[in-house]
């Protein structure tokens, strides 16, 4: 990404092992995150040709000396954030907060240095079939966040789920939550298209409304409360506020949308008594888990992909996710 609205396809030097802890993936899938398209708006500035992409999976063809989990020739899957899944924050289950973390990047690419790729990586069972790739890939990061959301806004049974968001990841914390048990899941979405995929992966209600209009009508479907649980899966200020508001006091906020301008009033939140958990997703937590429940076909992610295009295509890949003629895009190297 070369700046606003400039994505170039370019050859670049195959990476090579750099540390002992490395891995080197031949990438069968990557993807365009929403993420990707803050710097794509000019809204978040990465620097002058940044080379883009976190979501993949792939074969390992090579691995530095001390890689001891992974092999070449195992087909594996990664989280967006490197860690040593080792440090005593990872061992409570935040890997994306590890001491020694470090960004995955340049993986909408051919080829992938993966650092840290003990504790980073998760190889599947066997050579999964094609079918299953798609959903493999999501656990990369959409999926693995879209379950952190559930977590943390602590969807369970009897629990009614309120999800602010029709992008990918709200889209994947609607299943994750029914996964998780919970009652009734609320997507609030103005798109036919993303409210039929809301309701394929477990949305017992649509809620057209947003902002203050929004609230209102969780208030009223919910006896006045609010919901139980609330997932905040955009990031903006409105979403922010959406989310509170529309969760009863004593709930669950799980907060994923990467924040862009966000600030909280103080009274507001104090009146709202509500608890708020969120952040980067700590992927690498829940991959073994997630890999095991696409693996045996008991859920099916990759329904979240609406469009797949070659690699080279990949500038056509950011348009139509900016112009929303597209949920999530595959690419394929």
């Amino acid at each position: 990404m070369r700046g606003p609205r400039d994505v170039r396809v370019e050859h670049r030097a195959k990476p090579v092992i750099q540390e002992p802890t490395d891995a080197i993936i031949k990438v069968a899938a990557a993807c365009v995150c929403g993420s990707d398209l803050w710097p794509y708006r000019g809204i978040a500035d990465y620097g002058p040709e940044a080379r883009m992409g976190h979501e993949y999976v792939g074969v390992v063809e090579q691995v530095g000396d001390a890689v001891k989990t992974v092999k070449p020739g195992d087909f594996v899957v990664g989280s967006f954030i490197a860690s040593d899944n080792t440090c005593e924050i990872c061992r409570a289950g935040y890997q994306s907060r590890c001491v020694n973390n470090q960004g995955v990047n340049a993986a909408q690419a051919e080829y992938l240095r993966v650092p840290l790729a003990d504790g980073t990586l998760v190889a599947t069972p066997s050579m999964p079939d094609a079918e299953l790739i798609p959903s493999l890939l999501t656990a990369s990061d959409v999926l693995g966040t879209g379950w952190f959301a559930a977590v943390a806004a602590e969807a369970g049974p009897g629990k009614t789920v309120a999800v602010v968001g029709d992008g990918a990841v709200g889209l994947l914390s609607i299943l994750a939550a029914r996964q998780l048990g919970a009652e009734r899941v609320l997507a609030m979405s103005r798109n036919p298209a993303r409210q039929a995929l809301a309701k394929q992966f477990g949305a017992t209600d649509i809620v057209e409304g947003r902002g203050d209009d929004g609230v209102a009508r969780i208030k009223d479907t919910t006896g006045g409360l609010g919901a139980h649980s609330v997932i905040e899966a955009v990031g903006t200020q409105e979403s922010m506020e959406q989310a509170i508001h529309a969760c009863r006091p004593g709930g669950h906020v799980g907060y994923v949308g990467v924040a862009h301008q966000v600030q909280l009033k103080g009274l507001d939140l104090f009146f709202a008594e509500v608890h708020l958990h969120g952040g980067p997703a700590p992927v690498r937590q829940y991959l073994p888990d997630l890999i095991n429940r696409i693996w045996d076909r008991q859920i099916n992610p990759g329904l979240v992909f609406d469009l797949t295009l070659p690699l080279e295509h990949a500038p056509e890949a950011y348009q139509a996710m900016d112009q929303r003629r597209a949920i999530k895009v595959l690419l394929q190297p």
